[in-house]
């Protein structure tokens, strides 16, 4: 067997399946990741995984699997986390059968429902979070007044949010009481707060499309593999 080059360590993590490599580089920032029984936090280190021992959380890291892609209707009340939080269901937790090492591509809240990507491949989880890909998020929101004119108008105009002015990048009227909005900021509880700023009480929020890529005829819970083309059909 031929010896693997070494890389970075953020990079092997990545590869290894244990998150994006953003999220990776916060493992390592906080500690988490040690080699060969040393805590590193520096996410530059080469290492190699056929010379090195790679923890995380004192878990070992084994070498590269199989890449994998799903598709997820994520149900109302289960929180995109790879930490165990006592009463909390986990998104990776509807995977368990597979014993594969899973991960959310981003995050929808606990009471978010709708289209969530999930996978072992660090890489292409930074390909779709990355600003550079310019992917647009679409969400249903159905809410308790009739939507009016006016509301559309101010969820439209954005607003302030973590010191930064978002704004939607469509607000579309579907039925009384329904609309869908399109970001790609993606802040935390972006489009809840573009909401409520309307003054709009919310029933309910689920995201239905990343990029190309739509959630199509799932129930919630359920999930299949995606197809070469709707990998592709996300940066479209």
């Amino acid at each position: 067997m031929a010896i693997m080059e070494s890389q970075r360590l953020s990079k092997t993590l990545a590869a290894a399946g244990v998150a994006s490599r953003r999220a990776c580089e916060e493992l390592i920032f906080s500690g988490k990741v040690s080699v060969n029984g040393d805590v590193i936090l520096t996410p530059q280190t080469r290492v190699s995984l056929d010379r090195d021992r790679i923890e995380v959380n004192g878990q070992p890291i084994r070498d590269t699997q199989k890449k994998v892609y799903f598709i997820l209707n994520k149900p109302h009340g289960y929180i995109c986390s790879q930490k165990r939080l006592e009463g909390k269901k986990l998104v990776i937790d509807l995977f368990e059968p597979l014993g594969m090492r899973l991960f959310t591509i981003g995050r929808l809240d606990r009471d978010t429902t709708g289209l969530l990507i999930v996978t072992n491949d660090g890489h292409f989880a930074n390909r779709v979070i990355h600003p550079s890909a310019d992917v647009v998020k679409e969400y249903l929101v159905k809410v308790v007044q009739e939507v009016t004119h006016d509301h559309l108008v101010t969820i439209s105009k954005g607003m302030v949010l973590e010191g930064t002015w978002v704004k939607p990048v469509r607000v579309t009227k579907m039925r009384r009481g329904t609309l869908k909005i399109s970001v790609k900021e993606g802040k935390k509880r972006e489009v809840r707060l573009l909401v409520a700023n309307a003054g709009l009480e919310l029933l309910s929020l689920s995201r239905v499309r990343i990029g190309g890529l739509t959630l199509g005829p799932l129930e919630p819970g359920e999930w299949r593999e995606m197809t070469p083309q709707e990998k592709t059909a996300i940066f479209s």
